[in-house]
């Protein structure tokens, strides 16, 4: 029986430092445009040394789109009855929002594997996020069917939740030129303007 040894304090800080530094690459360059020597670079380390922990772009690639798409859907996990079906849906979009804030290279890297149609994560698209999504879209379903929200497809709800906070991370360029604002500070306007938005959509 192979039995894998625990990595040591070294191994794991070469490890962390090679996803972050692809995980800059990646959310610049594209998976198409990165290369190992880039990554390496980034990472501070020679290029077989970055192959001694992954064996190819794609190995790297892959696991950090997976343990991205894991942390993403956090929020949506989080969403539960707690008497106050508004208040829920609005504390998930504001939730998204934070995200897009700390984590804009993340959001990037997966808005371009789903550019690119998807074709490292399809299959956790179509799995495990389809069933979450069903799942919490039965939920705020039954919530409008109580009265306690409006009566809004909730699939759709959740696509316009996700455009409305992931586009203040995929086009912050635009959003930041637009504004005349680099300083982060159109984020908390974004927040009311967003919280405004559901509280008035949902309103029963």
């Amino acid at each position: 029986m192979n039995i894998e040894r625990p990595r040591t304090r070294i191994q794991k800080k070469n490890r962390q430092a090679i996803l972050e530094a692809a995980l800059e690459v990646f959310s610049t360059e594209g998976f198409r445009g990165a290369t190992l020597d880039q990554i390496a670079q980034a990472a501070g380390l020679s290029k077989p040394n970055l192959l001694y922990y992954f064996p190819s772009k794609e190995t790297i690639y892959t696991e950090l789109l997976s343990t991205l798409l894991d942390k993403w859907l956090d929020p949506l996990r989080a969403l539960h009855d707690t008497g106050d079906p508004v208040g829920d849906i609005v504390d998930y979009a504001m939730r998204k929002l934070q995200m897009s804030r700390d984590y804009p290279r993340e959001s990037r890297l997966f808005a371009n594997e789903i550019v690119q149609g998807a074709p490292r994560i399809f299959d956790q698209i179509s799995g495990p996020l389809k069933d979450l999504v069903d799942e919490k879209s039965r939920l705020m379903r039954g919530w409008a069917n109580d009265g306690k929200i409006a009566d809004v497809d909730p699939h759709h709800l959740i696509f316009s939740i996700w455009a409305t906070t992931q586009h203040y991370a995929d086009f912050n360029v635009q959003v930041c030129a637009i504004l005349d604002s680099d300083d982060g500070a159109h984020m908390d306007d974004a927040a009311a303007f967003l919280s405004t938005l559901y509280t008035r959509l949902l309103a029963p």
